[in-house]
């Protein structure tokens, strides 16, 4: 990928002023910039070129809107990387907010536009995307670089020790690359946790304006004013979650003898405000010692946990079960990488909440996936892909099974730990 050298932005508004004036906002900048005057003309202008930065565009257009024309633009997989940002006169609509963060937006301008605000943001969409490419760039420099060595090995009929040689060669360049992938969650957490303090101002000095004006302005001015501190508060949850997930695998320690029952008793102790406060009976049973890493499997179970609390049903008291057993290898034909020779562990989580259909069994592990809107169930959508990514880490796997309204059961599967350690720790719980 070459790198993004000259800036492009494409301005989408079917009102000539509205582009003028943007144009204008943006042009000291050096901007390269580039205006349709409704959906059907920025996709045509798309078909040929995408290389754009940025996409500044209208909501409200005659013919095909702005959140319709996002998700045509995104139907597309050479244009996903590009963010937009709409561009829209305020109104009450949540949801049509939230269906232009679903269509792919990345923020949200409001009319009438504040010059200096949307430079502001206009620059930091830019900068981002700027450092992503300057390190994805250094990624795909570093697999061809790889791809190239391996070739070599493979055709040439070398001496053992020029073979020995560019293995080491291979061998430095995946330090590299894996280095490289470290550097990319590393600026995810540092670029997510810099937008922590921008965000907190907003938080801080809208609720000060609010108590400030109580009483003195109109409902409507009332009502704006809530709208910008929840989303703010919306925002800084997903940046939470961002920072959380970037930094899961990320000096978390070292793996050693877990014993589950421990964690878990502990999760429970942790959360037992909340789960006294919803009345839910939680029961565990007999869970194995594996190895791995405490700090994370105390993040895995708090999540699940923390899952069957959130979607329980209306008018049933919420029901957690946890409990494991010992499987052979031959039982995990869905474990690609599974040992013969290896037992493992099945830690299951079952719950009796609102559940989900199982067409969407694997999608729910992905980032930001959400089968509700956050209106109906707050959170991230973060959680069960944080539990995925740590089990995958410990060698085993995750699944879930469901049907609606019939609950959840999230099944972990980890490899058996049989070792002089491990015998030594059964046998001093057995005193």
């Amino acid at each position: 990928m070459k790198l993004i050298d000259e800036v492009k932005i494409l301005v989408v508004d079917d009102r000539e002023d509205n582009l003028l004036s943007i144009e204008t906002i943006l042009e000291d900048k050096n901007y390269q910039i580039i205006k349709a005057n409704s959906g059907l003309a920025a996709l045509k202008i798309l078909l040929n070129q995408e290389d754009f930065t940025l996409i500044l565009m209208d909501v409200k257009m005659p013919g095909m809107s702005g959140i319709e024309t996002a998700e045509l633009i995104y139907q597309r997989e050479k244009l996903k990387h590009i963010p937009i940002i709409f561009i829209t006169a305020f109104d009450k609509d949540e949801e049509g907010m939230f269906e232009g963060y679903r269509m792919g937006a990345v923020d949200f301008i409001y009319k009438p536009i504040n010059p200096q605000l949307l430079r502001y943001k206009v620059g930091v969409f830019i900068e981002l995307f700027r450092q992503r490419n300057q390190l994805i760039d250094h990624q795909e420099q570093l697999r061809a670089s790889n791809a190239s060595l391996e070739q070599e090995v493979q055709e040439r009929k070398l001496s053992e020790h020029k073979v020995q040689e560019l293995n080491v060669q291979l061998v430095q360049r995946n330090l590299e690359l894996n280095a490289s992938n470290e550097e990319l969650a590393q600026f995810a957490y540092v670029a997510s946790h810099d937008l922590q303090e921008p965000l907190r101002k907003i938080l801080l000095y809208g609720d000060m304006v609010k108590q400030k004006l109580y009483g003195q302005i109109d409902s409507d001015s009332d009502f704006r004013l809530d709208k910008i501190i929840y989303s703010a508060s919306r925002m800084r949850d997903l940046i939470r979650g961002i920072l959380q997930f970037s930094r899961s695998d990320y000096d978390a320690g070292s793996f050693q003898l877990v014993d589950l029952n421990q964690i878990v008793s502990q999760v429970l102790s942790d959360m037992e405000e909340e789960i006294t406060e919803k009345q839910a009976l939680v029961s565990v049973g007999q869970l194995p010692v594996i190895w791995g890493v405490p700090v994370q499997m105390s993040q895995l179970f708090q999540n699940l946990v923390n899952n069957a609390m959130k979607f329980g049903r209306n008018g049933h008291r919420i029901e957690v079960d946890i409990h494991g057993k010992l499987i052979e290898a031959d039982e995990l034909l869905e474990l690609p990488d599974r040992k013969p020779e290896t037992n493992y562990h099945q830690i299951l989580v079952k719950d009796n909440g609102i559940g989900f259909k199982m067409e969407h069994a694997n999608a729910i592990f992905g980032v930001f996936k959400r089968l509700h809107t956050y209106r109906e169930y707050e959170g991230t959508g973060i959680g069960l892909s944080i539990c995925k990514k740590i089990v995958d880490r410990h060698g085993g796997f995750i699944k879930a099974e469901s049907q609606l309204n019939q609950g959840a059961t999230f099944i972990i599967t980890l490899p058996e730990v049989k070792t002089k350690a491990l015998v030594a720790h059964q046998e001093s719980e057995q005193l």
